[in-house]
């Protein structure tokens, strides 16, 4: 199993690697590296059986000097303090790579969703949402799904923030679905900002995307909508997996029919199409063009990386490869695009989201996707530009560079306020 490597540490690495490029005070750096503030909260809660029932719950603000902070609330038995302030950081920057006037923010609840009924999962979610009032709001935190979190939840956390003060808010928190003023092009933006840059690194590379073999770890939302995207650009999906394991056809098998088939079994492991089940470790070190991570962090570790083969990596997961995979791929000229650019189409048609319940004037979904591609593509092409510019050894490093350039800037610009 990869080493359990502390995000956040591995966030404040990436930042020191950026750093190091950078014509930025250390003491600057320094306060980039850690949360303005972080939320710890107890959320007792009466179960179905009248029992009580107590939850650990986070909520980290990273940093608002570039906008309202904004990120995912995730429900997972292994949600940590650590996590959250790491996904707080990522988002921070990934914000900033994509330009987008926000800053970062993160949450989660440990908590097995699977264990809990919907009337329970209700009860939880509205109980965070009261300790969450006094920090959130469409000028100040906007929180939107994560792991294991969807319209569902999101819709509760509105309806609970609405109610208590008393008024009409959809900004407050993006993820949403139609009817509750959610986007158009939401579901899918994920996973279609991941193969949109992997996209732009074949053409970077001077490579074919018709015919390119895809390797997917992690079927949920980002994994299947980037195997479907994806297949409809050409390339063949020939692995994929989940929690339970995964499958592989080396002619390739089709992803949409592989999610019915998760949908109505629970997992990807018995489609009909898979020649050989295999596993998840078996997906990220498979001979392919284009590997898709769209799991949890640190699913590649060091060990791990010295038995990846393909040449493009688009990180449709937060943190999936630690720094010390990305070391070892560097060596091999791995291209990988970075989480903070694969997949921030999730948070940049959560702006778009808002943006559109600041205004109550709502958009296509073509209009969304044309907004979101133009977005990917200006961000990738900044990035190959300071990669280029710089002679960095990896896209990481640029992403990184161009971000905290962009946060700095806005630090520096608003001046020292005691």
């Amino acid at each position: 199993m990869p080493e359990q490597a502390n995000p956040f540490e591995s966030l404040q690495a990436q930042i020191d690697d950026a750093a190091a490029h950078l014509d930025v005070a250390e003491d600057v750096i320094e306060r980039l590296k850690h949360p303005e503030r972080v939320l710890e909260t107890n959320l007792t809660v009466e179960m179905d059986d009248g029992s009580l029932e107590r939850f650990v719950a986070f909520r980290s603000q990273f940093n608002g000097d570039r906008g309202p902070y904004k990120g995912g609330i995730r429900y997972h038995p292994d949600v940590t303090r650590d996590e959250v302030k790491a996904l707080s950081g990522w988002m921070t920057y990934k914000t900033a790579t994509v330009d987008i006037p926000l800053g970062g923010g993160k949450g989660g609840i440990v908590i097995d969703p699977s264990e809990y009924s919907e009337s329970e999962l209700e009860r939880v979610t509205r109980a965070f949402a009261k300790e969450l009032r006094p920090l959130i709001g469409e000028d100040r935190d906007i929180p939107a799904p994560d792991v294991n979190t969807g319209q569902r939840e999101m819709n509760w956390i509105k309806d609970t923030y609405e109610t208590l003060e008393n008024t009409t808010e959809p900004g407050v928190i993006t993820g949403k679905n139609l009817a509750s003023g959610g986007s158009e092009g939401r579901v899918e933006a994920t996973g279609r900002s991941t193969v949109i840059a992997a996209r732009e690194a074949f053409d970077y590379l001077g490579k074919d995307l018709e015919g390119a073999t895809v390797a997917v770890q992690g079927y949920g939302n980002a994994g299947w909508i980037s195997a479907k995207l994806i297949d409809e650009m050409g390339a063949t999906v020939v692995a994929a997996s989940d929690s339970s394991g995964g499958i592989y056809n080396p002619d390739g098998f089709d992803p949409v029919a592989a999610k019915q088939h998760k949908n109505e079994t629970g997992s990807v492991v018995g489609y009909d199409e898979a020649e050989e089940e295999i596993t998840n470790e078996d997906v990220l070190t498979l001979d392919v063009d284009l590997l898709i991570p769209a799991a949890l962090e640190n699913a590649v570790d060091g060990d791990l990386a010295e038995d990846v083969t393909a040449d493009v990596i688009s990180e449709a997961a937060n943190g999936p490869l630690t720094p010390a995979a990305d070391r070892v791929l560097a060596e091999t000229d791995t291209i990988i695009v970075p989480d903070i650019l694969a997949n921030a189409g999730g948070v940049t048609v959560s702006y778009f989201e808002w943006v559109q319940n600041r205004q109550r004037f709502y958009w296509s979904e073509e209009k969304v996707n044309e907004e979101l591609e133009a977005i990917i593509v200006d961000a990738f092409d900044a990035l190959v530009e300071t990669y280029e510019e710089k002679d960095l050894e990896t896209f990481r490093e640029a992403a990184y560079v161009v971000a905290i350039q962009r946060v700095v800037d806005a630090y520096e610009e608003a001046g020292s306020f005691p």
